[in-house]
């Protein structure tokens, strides 16, 4: 696929792909440069929703950008939203994503640069990924985007519990107007996360990311995908791009 200038660096390919999970597979997402050698991976971990075009549209854009990314159907099943995710336990969220990086550092795949991997979680994706970079030394760096830090308190793990310990970079991006999130979370984030960058953009509301929302912003996305790739261009191993002539 040809590369607009505004586009990015790296032709892509991307497609759906069988991902294995426990004794089977689940449906799962892929995108990277169209180039032979090995590029840092980030997993990409959809919201309420589920995966829908919103995260193959970062995967392509991240793919453009140098680096391979992936996401995965995390419900395992179609139906409404805010259901699938309450009667999804965050014991069986967590073994996937394991189960997902177990994927990337196996022989099938050969162009992962390196074994630990970048996280970039939307809305209650980002719950596990937090949970994640705070418990598994695979997790290199995290982001997340619109991610609920309270409301919780009867599901195994509190994401609040884990904002202590966080031994690696993260990078939050939210919308001081969201409708489903208090600004002042944001801000005990950025308090008891030091290291970290927790930025709210202003008058825009949750869905800022996302073009197919209709609270997409377009200076706000802007802004937060370029802060993203920056932040794991920093954050991630560089790619190993071979020169074939």
């Amino acid at each position: 696929m040809a590369v607009l200038s505004h586009e990015g660096t790296y032709p892509i390919m991307y497609g759906s792909w069988p991902i294995p999970v426990g004794a089977g597979h689940r449906t799962g997402y892929i995108s990277r440069p169209d180039e032979s050698g090995r590029v840092p991976v980030v997993l990409v971990l959809p919201g309420l929703l589920g995966m829908g075009s919103h995260e193959k549209d970062i995967c392509r854009r991240l793919a453009r950008e140098g680096f391979a990314a992936l996401t995965i159907d995390l419900y395992g099943k179609s139906g409404d939203g805010l259901e699938l995710y309450n009667a999804l336990a965050d014991e069986r969220a967590l073994a996937v994503l394991d189960e997902l990086h177990q994927f990337v550092v196996s022989d099938d795949v050969d162009w992962n640069v390196e074994d630990r991997v970048g996280i970039l979680g939307t809305d209650v994706g980002g719950r596990f990924g937090l949970i994640k970079a705070a418990t598994r030394d695979w997790v290199r760096s995290l982001a997340v985007c619109s991610t609920p830090l309270t409301g919780d308190e009867d599901r195994e793990h509190r994401v609040a519990d884990y904002l202590d310990h966080l031994p690696v970079p993260v990078l939050g991006l939210y919308g001081a107007a969201d409708e489903l999130i208090d600004g002042s979370t944001v801000d005990e984030a950025q308090r008891r996360n030091e290291h970290g960058q927790w930025l709210l953009y202003d008058g825009v509301g949750h869905g800022f990311l996302d073009i197919d929302d209709d609270g997409f912003d377009q200076a706000a996305a802007d802004d937060a995908f370029a802060r993203l790739v920056a932040f794991f261009r920093a954050s991630l191993a560089q790619p190993e791009i071979e020169d074939l002539g």
